[in-house]
């Protein structure tokens, strides 16, 4: 794009609702604020993200939605698992959902309802249930640990959520295709590594460290002589006061 159209792309005021509040957006906004990641959007990504947010109607400002853009990698647009339920449960047709893990209890899967594991379960991957009133069978939705367990601190953390959550946002996005259509949560997407500034600077230091050697000069002991001829031993030295502890 020429450097003026990119420029009126960068201070033109998109504004538009979001349940009766409004969202007001420029170029500006979203490259600097809105936009994680360690490279620059391009105006193309600032047009496609201020479309889809205003078509949807949601505000990146409650993290609803956000750009994620890293080198070597195109943009990519991320909406929160949030930003989900509020579009299902503003149809009239949604009528709620399940979701589980699937685990494997000695030898057998099993599908168990919430995100808890007993000792000795492993965890195989989610499942979730969504429910329209206008269709007879539910749309169900079940995705394996092996596809989008990327390793990160999160999903170390917390991986009967994580995957629970990828099986619900499945779901939902295929039982409300029109609410949901072209929308997609970070966990899905498997080059969106968000990476948190305390985790930034731990990588650094742990790519970079013991990796430059240091040399330090040797240097020759030196006696220095008092100025005064006759050297005074503290131990003998009397004090006026006694120091307080």
């Amino acid at each position: 794009m020429s450097k003026d159209l990119s420029t009126r792309i960068d201070s033109k005021e998109n504004t538009y609702l979001v349940n009766g509040e409004e969202v007001k957006l420029t170029g500006s906004i979203i490259k600097n604020y809105l936009t994680r990641g360690n490279d620059d959007i391009s105006d193309t990504d600032v047009v496609m993200f201020t479309n889809l947010c205003r078509y949807q109607k949601l505000n990146p400002f409650l993290n609803e939605a956000y750009l994620v853009k890293f080198k070597g990698a195109p943009a990519q647009i991320i909406v929160g698992k949030e930003a989900f339920m509020k579009r299902a449960e503003d149809s009239e047709n949604y009528d709620g959902f399940k979701a589980g893990l699937i685990i494997d209890r000695k030898g057998e899967y099993v599908e168990e309802e919430g995100s808890f594991l007993t000792p000795g379960d492993e965890l195989i991957g989610g499942w979730a249930m969504v429910y329209r009133k206008d269709r007879k069978f539910p749309v169900v939705a079940k995705v394996g640990m092996n596809e989008y367990d990327k390793k990160h601190s999160t999903w170390k953390q917390i991986p009967q959520t994580m995957i629970r959550k990828v099986a619900l946002v499945q779901a939902l996005r295929e039982a409300f295709p029109k609410n949901l259509g072209g929308m997609y949560v970070e966990d899905e997407m498997q080059d969106a590594e968000v990476v948190e500034p305390e985790e930034k600077v731990k990588k650094e230091v742990k790519s970079k460290a013991n990796k430059e050697e240091v040399k330090f000069e040797k240097t020759k002991a030196v006696d220095v002589e008092l100025e005064n001829e006759e050297q005074t031993d503290l131990k003998d030295t009397p004090f006026d006061d006694e120091p307080e502890f």
